[in-house]
């Protein structure tokens, strides 16, 4: 699990871009309590995902 910061520094984006993936959907978290968590594997979802959708 990685915290939105962590996500986007693997992603090699901004902490305000990753919030709009996940609001789009396109980055797949979820929320314990008050944290915003992102699986590893939907980093590489996501990477699949933005790329298809340059092509």
């Amino acid at each position: 699990m990685l915290r939105v910061e962590e996500a986007a520094r693997a992603l090699g984006i901004g902490r305000s871009l990753t919030y709009d993936l996940i609001r789009s959907g396109r980055l797949r978290s979820f929320k314990v309590g008050s944290r915003r968590l992102i699986p590893a594997s939907a980093i590489d979802e996501a990477i699949n995902t933005l790329t298809e959708e340059a092509a």
